[in-house]
């Protein structure tokens, strides 16, 4: 159906047809057989909490990313807050990182006492922008923590330089970057600490769950200890040894990702190259559909970079178009395109508001992109029907609000 022959009387939010007959997800998870008997396997044996499948996962996904150590965590935020307790984040200090992202990333530094101060992004990759951070650096600053948005490494090469110049500690929210590669090198094996996820929309998922690589021994040691109620040893250590005796060593919490979990994310781990080379086919097709289509910016990827495509978040250009973002979400949801808005940016919520008196227009480049920003479907579960639905149904609404 071409679009130019449409108008908005066609649209199914006002009473035409709908792209699609049922809900498209913008992700969801994708669970085979071989996933489903790994868990039972678990459930019928003698561990269910920390026994032989955490290790085997922490050391295939360490050899994964090229990375000395992994330590798993019961979610990408407890992750995250291990990572800043490694880095003995306290009271008094400053982390700095990006607003255009989930609130994990600064609530993280806020669980250590410590102050999250932000900086803005970079207007192509919607990355931390390394200018900005360096400009936020004060001498109260312990850490850096840029995120890989939409799966798109940040710029680590200068933020490393930054940090080693200043004597901080990079965590990299890779979160939505497993698989990614920035510069002939594995992300995972580049920040100090790097933070990943394994909820139901990542590329490989344990339910909840979360990882930090690092090629120091002393980080890894300290984030096994954490996850633990910081006690120097589990529980299935003891047993092998055939001791009784522990001590608890810092202050730590329960954060251990159960056996069964880890036995999905090993099996899942597996298929993570074949997850990948599907979206970034599903990306490829979106971006070859939307170069062209006028109100419409597809994502940027800079060179010698593979993303790898949690998201794929457009941005619309509003001065061609004669409906905000709003009106452009609830018409693609309208036509059964589970659309999403990656992310309110942290600083406009009403905990950092009040607490921080964060101001609107203090990142501009961050602000004016979220105004913009609309997720559309992506996970490698997709079918051909379903990337073309989505193309479909953009060209549609796009062009029937077109100036």
């Amino acid at each position: 159906m071409s679009t130019t022959l449409l108008s908005t009387q066609d649209l199914a939010i006002n009473g035409g047809t709908p792209v699609r007959a049922t809900f498209l997800p913008y992700g969801r998870q994708a669970v085979e057989e071989s996933d489903i008997a790994a868990v039972v396997e678990v459930l019928r044996s003698d561990w269910l909490t920390t026994g032989p499948k955490v290790a085997e996962f922490e050391e295939a996904f360490a050899a994964r990313v090229h990375a000395k150590h992994a330590v798993s965590f019961t979610s990408g935020t407890a992750a995250l807050h291990a990572a800043a307790f490694a880095a003995d984040l306290k009271p008094g200090d400053e982390a700095i990182t990006t607003p255009l992202t989930f609130a994990a990333t600064a609530n993280c530094v806020l669980y250590q006492g410590a102050t999250p101060v932000f900086a803005d992004v970079s207007a192509d990759t919607l990355n931390l922008d390394p200018e900005q951070a360096a400009a936020r650096i004060s001498p109260r600053t312990r850490a850096i923590l840029p995120v890989d948005y939409a799966g798109h490494p940040a710029e680590m090469a200068p933020i490393m330089e930054i940090a080693r110049r200043h004597g901080l500690i990079v965590i990299e929210d890779a979160c939505h970057a497993l698989g990614a590669e920035y510069r002939g090198s594995r992300v995972g094996s580049i920040a100090d600490m790097t933070v990943f996820s394994f909820h139901p929309v990542k590329h490989i998922t344990t339910g909840e769950g979360g990882m930090v690589t690092s090629n120091d021994a002393k980080f890894a040691e300290t984030l096994r200890r954490f996850r633990n109620h910081g006690i120097s040893s589990d529980a299935r250590q003891r047993q092998t040894a055939g001791q009784w005796h522990y001590e608890m060593v810092l202050l730590g919490f329960n954060y251990r990702l159960p056996d069964f979990a880890c036995a999905l994310g090993r099996e899942q781990l597996k298929r993570l190259d074949s997850n990948l080379s599907r979206r970034r086919e599903i990306a490829a097709a979106y971006s070859d559909a939307f170069r062209e289509t006028p109100g419409v910016i597809p994502p940027a990827v800079r060179d010698e970079v593979h993303p790898t495509w949690h998201l794929y978040p457009i941005r619309l250009d509003l001065e061609k178009l004669t409906a905000d973002r709003a009106q452009i979400f609830r018409s693609l949801r309208a036509e059964n395109i589970g659309v999403n808005v990656h992310y309110i940016p942290v600083h406009y919520h009403p905990y950092y508001r009040e607490r921080f008196g964060s101001r609107l227009g203090e990142f501009p480049v961050a602000e004016n992109a979220y105004e913009r920003l609309i997720s559309l479907p992506m996970f490698h579960a997709m079918t051909d029907g379903d990337v073309s639905d989505v193309v479909h149904a953009v060209r549609k609404v796009v062009g029937c609000y077109a100036k």
